[in-house]
């Protein structure tokens, strides 16, 4: 297929995307999901598990994935644009991070962290080594170590950027739960990724890359917090014109940042959406950071952010659940993905001083996996550390725990945590 014919079917596929997650979207709205959990739903109905199902020829052709012929292959152009999408929105949820908020329940957030990461960790390593002494459903190269070490960081990784939009659709912006359940998340995340470092570091043989991940991603984060920043908030009027306003010049400079932050985590093999978090906590607050979200958020969330639920549903295929000792397993998963995080996590934000319904309400939101464990688990796809009926499992256990999220956070806390007294918001802005 040549150049041009690529570009004939990838705007077809961006057509077809986009007509899908928006139709789905309508369906979930009148049950109270966001619309990035609707396109986690498309994304997979897209896939061989519905669309190949019902009209093999047609999902085929739509989007052809042989490995064996490259010019076929949707990877190919499908996969850096779905790239370039979260990496994107990971910027715009690091240009709306709140750090002086986080800052201020600091404790209360590691705390939760703390028994969010430990209990679905232990639970998760332990249905690694079940899983991996059973035989199936990891290939054989993976060790007993490395498959204890993969499940048990898909289980214990929270959906950071799938948390704050859900935060954000709730009105939990600035307040104490929304606060220590961001705080909360993104630590998770950074551990999970550094778990999965070890994991990639072990399949490769190479213990160096864990380390070279590990210390290159504390060495970034001293850079950006210690010296980016402070060097963007002295030369903030680079971003600015005679106005006072965001320059298209200052829109291409943070663009130019975000791109250089996704490109060194990506190389040092953790993954771009941390670098491209980081430089958007850095990108000085104002006028500045406003102007940027305001032109570059509706065109990502819009237009590229579906474009990575659906190279993960292409990977999906639910229909290879097709014995009875499969669905126990991806019961079994479901059950010690929820009973580790919501329990662990309720519990932790009750004894560190949050009422009942705070931290049931924390336990609710840190239970959603949602788009970081679709980016974990392709991440071992990819390297070939799990099987298709693994992946299949955890997309399934990604897609109960974010579609539990927002009714039962609604039951638990009420569709007005200001009004149901749930928290208080920390500087008077809802």
């Amino acid at each position: 297929m040549n150049n041009l014919n690529l570009a004939i079917q990838f705007f077809l596929q961006i057509a077809v995307i986009l007509g899908a997650c928006r139709l789905v979207g309508l369906v979930a709205k009148h049950f109270g999901q966001p619309q990035v959990v609707a396109e986690m739903i498309a994304g997979v109905l897209l896939g061989p598990s519905l669309f190949g199902l019902l009209a093999p020829e047609w999902q085929s052709s739509l989007f052809p994935w042989d490995a064996k012929q490259a010019t076929r292959d949707t990877s190919s152009y499908l996969f850096p644009a779905s790239q370039l999408g979260l990496a994107l929105y990971m910027f715009v949820v690091g240009l709306e991070f709140r750090i002086d908020i986080v800052r201020r329940h600091l404790k209360s957030s590691i705390a939760v962290s703390t028994a969010g990461m430990l209990v679905p960790f232990l639970l998760g390593a332990g249905l690694g080594y079940l899983f991996h002494s059973w035989g199936g459903l990891f290939p054989e190269r993976t060790s007993a170590n490395e498959a204890m070490l993969f499940v048990g960081a898909s289980m214990c990784i929270t959906a950071f950027p799938m948390l704050a939009r859900i935060i954000h659709f709730k009105g939990l912006q600035g307040t104490l739960m929304g606060t220590v359940a961001i705080g909360a998340g993104a630590i998770d995340d950074a551990v999970a990724w550094c778990l999965l470092a070890f994991v990639l570091a072990s399949f490769d043989n190479d213990p160096s890359q864990a380390i070279r991940s590990i210390v290159g991603g504390i060495v970034f984060v001293l850079i950006v917090t210690m010296v980016l920043r402070p060097l963007l908030l002295r030369f903030h009027r680079m971003f600015l014109d005679g106005a006072g306003k965001l320059s298209e010049t200052g829109l291409v400079l943070a663009l130019m940042l975000m791109a250089l932050g996704a490109w060194f985590t990506d190389s040092i093999h953790l993954h771009a959406v941390f670098g491209a978090f980081l430089i958007g906590t850095a990108i000085p607050r104002g006028q500045i950071h406003l102007g940027v979200v305001d032109r570059v958020q509706p065109l990502t969330v819009a237009l590229f952010l579906p474009l990575f639920f659906t190279y993960s549903g292409l990977n999906t295929r639910i229909g290879l659940l097709n014995q009875w000792w499969l669905l126990g397993i991806c019961v079994a998963i479901l059950i010690a993905a929820i009973l580790g995080k919501w329990a662990a996590c309720s519990l932790a934000a009750r004894l560190s001083g949050l009422s009942m319904r705070e931290a049931m309400g924390i336990g609710v939101l840190m239970n959603a996996r949602g788009l970081m464990e679709l980016i974990i688990i392709n991440k071992g796809l990819e390297r070939g550390i799990i099987s298709y009926e693994l992946f299949a499992c955890l997309v399934i256990m990604a897609i109960v725990t974010t579609l539990m999220a927002s009714p039962l956070f609604d039951r638990m806390v009420g569709t007005d945590p200001m009004a149901s007294g749930a928290s208080s918001n920390e500087d008077g802005v809802s």
